[in-house]
């Protein structure tokens, strides 16, 4: 586990541990906000602080270790695992996951401190596995925590959000993104461009600039021009999308080039325009969806860019005829 967090980071555990200190941190947390700001980072941090309390440097040496390397008997993760056939992961949390979780935490903690479980993502649990999660947050035993790690909290049932204390992350300053962008190492130029396409978002601009990320990025802007200006056949584009696992990042991508080009000044004054970019956004984010499924993915591609090229096509067709 490194030893070092990014500030907003820093401020959301820094928050937990004056709770926690001052007797104010349920056994019941939901740490929410955009995906990649390290929730998970700071949930496992915790769960050090708790599992280790009392304990010497040695021991609380040999509990970071334990946590990073996802064998502490007494923090239970529970997360995507892989189906019957066991040829890939599931797409849900389901009910035996959390009556297994429920079974473990009734158990005595094996190093007789306390009992962590880490719901990550708990916007994947199906209907089953929230009603059986309800009953554990209903009837919290001594010295157990439950936390929930989700990028997409209205997800979860009121129920279960009613229970849970809010641990808020939340996009830090500019100023401070770019900082810690060059902390990382990155050029300032470099991160400037990555982090204003990333919409301020400094963990997804890293991703990018760790990566191949911002010429990807480029590359779909180009492909949706080609495609509304007539130059690329959609299906032909539609099979090259779907052609790796860059699929749904693809989409990914495209939904927040058309959000730009919804925000920009030529959108905001054409209300007309600006629905039908807001109706394609919605769609892209839809399809990525669907691509977690078992459709096909260039069938998935093949309905989005044809009713991209139809909708640039009506747009052209209105302002021949004005």
């Amino acid at each position: 586990m490194s030893m070092s967090m990014a500030p907003w980071q820093q401020r959301a555990h820094d928050q937990a541990l004056a709770s926690l200190a001052a007797g104010r941190l349920g056994h019941a947390l939901l740490l929410c906000g955009p995906a990649g700001l390290g929730k998970r980072a700071v949930a496992d941090r915790l769960a050090a602080h708790i599992l280790s309390a009392g304990a010497d440097a040695s021991a609380q040496a040999r509990t970071r270790a334990l946590i990073a390397a996802g064998t502490h008997p007494d923090l239970h993760v529970v997360s995507f695992v892989p189906n019957k056939e066991g040829t890939r992961l599931r797409t849900e949390i389901v009910i035996d996951q959390i009556r297994e979780l429920g079974q473990q935490l009734a158990l005595t903690p094996q190093y007789g401190v306390a009992q962590v479980a880490v719901v990550d993502p708990a916007d994947a649990l199906n209907t089953a596995a929230c009603n059986a999660l309800l009953k554990t947050l209903e009837e919290p035993a001594p010295a157990r925590y439950l936390w929930l790690v989700s990028a997409r909290p209205a997800r979860l049932p009121a129920t279960i959000r009613s229970r849970c204390q809010r641990l808020e992350f939340r996009l830090p300053p500019r100023d401070e993104a770019l900082a810690w962008l060059r902390e990382q190492g990155h050029d300032a130029q470099a991160a400037a461009e990555a982090l204003d396409a990333a919409g301020g978002h400094p963990g997804l601009a890293a991703e990018w600039l760790g990566g191949d990320g911002l010429a990807l990025r480029r590359g779909i802007a180009a492909d949706l021009a080609a495609v509304e200006a007539g130059r690329a056949d959609p299906l032909e584009t539609a099979l090259r999308w779907s052609s790796d696992e860059l699929a749904v990042e693809r989409l990914r991508h495209a939904a927040e080039h058309v959000l730009e080009r919804a925000r920009s000044p030529a959108g905001l004054t054409d209300p007309d325009r600006l629905n039908k970019l807001a109706a394609w956004f919605d769609d892209a984010n839809r399809a990525r969806e669907l691509l977690r499924s078992t459709v096909r993915a260039d069938l998935v591609m093949a309905d989005l860019l044809l009713a991209w090229r139809d909708a640039s096509r009506q747009q052209a067709g209105k302002g021949d005829n004005r």
